[in-house]
């Protein structure tokens, strides 16, 4: 059990939660210079999916759109191949 444990970890546990915590201390540290906080990321991320959201149901608009003005052509075309072709 230890040894599977370490190699999904890729080292013991111990050793894993001191790296991720000495990371986690550089990381917020830059993050805070930066003026970077998990607020403003959880924010921009919730932003970014409405946004995607709203204009991707706006895109699927646009493609229904171009949908009925290519069959407005391509449907009568299409029946008068048929009716053509049936003749023979």
């Amino acid at each position: 059990m230890s040894d599977g444990v370490n190699r999904f970890l890729g080292d013991t546990p111990l050793r894993v939660a001191v790296k991720l915590l000495i990371l986690s201390i550089a990381l917020g540290f830059l993050m805070s210079v930066f003026g970077l906080y998990p607020d403003d990321i959880l924010r921009a991320v919730r932003d970014f999916i409405i946004n995607l959201w709203e204009k991707g149901f706006a895109a699927l608009g646009q493609v229904g759109d171009y949908l009925v003005l290519g069959a407005v052509i391509v449907v009568p075309v299409f029946l008068v191949i048929r009716v053509l072709s049936y003749r023979r």
